[in-house]
C-alpha cells in the first residue's frame, strides 16, 4: 500500500475514535471521521487533480477535534478565536506525527501543515480550495442543524462570513446545493 493510502487509513482510524456520533442516511459515523470523508470529497470535486499535500490535509483537517472541546475555553469571541487557533495547531501537530510515522519527508509534512493552518489563504490556491471545501461541508451537512439553534440575524451574519471566505468556485457549488426552505430563505437574505 502506498504512503497516501496508509496515511488515510491512519487518519481515518484516529478520527473513528471520536466519541461523538452522527447519523447520515441511516448509517452511524464517528463525527470527525464523517466530516473528514466529506471534506476530502469536496476537495476532489473542486480540484479533481488535487496535489498530494492537499489531499492529505483534507483528510486530517480536523483530526482529533474532540480532544480539545470548545467548552474548555472562555465564552465569547476571544475564547472562541483562541480555541480555533489552538485547535489548528493541534491538528497540524497530530497530522505531522502520523505523516512522519509513514515516512513522509519534512517538506511534505510542512506543506500539509501550511494547508491545515490555512497559511497564505489569499494567495495559496490549495489553501483556498480547502477553505471552499470547509464552507461547503458546513453548508451541506451542518447548516440546517445550526439554524435550529440560532436566531435568524445571527445565521445571516454567519452565512455572510461563510460566503466571504469562499471564492467563485465555492460560491457556485454552494448555490447548487439543496437547502431546506428556511435554509434557502436565510441564504437569500444573506446575499441581498
Amino acid at each position: 500500500m502506498d504512503q497516501l493510502n496508509t496515511a488515510f487509513e491512519l487518519f481515518d482510524a484516529y478520527n473513528q475514535q471520536d466519541p461523538l456520533a452522527l447519523e447520515w442516511n441511516g448509517q452511524s459515523f464517528a463525527r470527525e471521521y464523517f466530516y473528514a470523508l466529506r471534506l476530502y470529497e469536496w476537495v476532489l470535486k473542486l480540484s479533481p487533480h488535487a496535489s498530494e499535500p492537499l489531499q492529505l490535509a483534507a483528510r486530517c483537517q480536523h483530526i482529533g477535534r474532540w480532544e480539545k472541546p470548545r467548552n474548555t475555553y472562555p465564552e465569547g469571541r476571544v475564547g472562541y478565536l483562541t480555541w480555533k487557533n489552538d485547535l489548528s495547531k493541534f491538528h497540524a501537530v497530530k497530522a505531522a506525527e502520523i505523516l512522519r510515522s509513514v515516512g513522509y519527508d519534512e517538506n511534505s509534512i510542512q506543506r500539509v501543515s501550511e494547508i491545515v493552518l490555512k497559511k497564505r489563504l489569499a494567495s495559496d490556491p490549495d489553501v483556498q480550495t480547502m477553505e471552499n471545501a470547509l464552507c461547503l461541508v458546513f453548508l451541506e451537512y451542518q447548516y440546517d442543524d445550526l439554524i435550529a439553534t440560532q436566531p435568524d440575524d445571527k445565521m445571516i451574519a454567519i452565512l455572510q462570513k461563510t460566503w466571504g471566505k469562499m471564492t467563485e468556485p465555492g460560491r457556485q457549488a454552494a448555490l447548487a446545493l439543496q437547502y431546506s426552505d428556511k435554509g434557502l430563505q436565510l441564504i437569500q437574505q444573506a446575499l441581498q
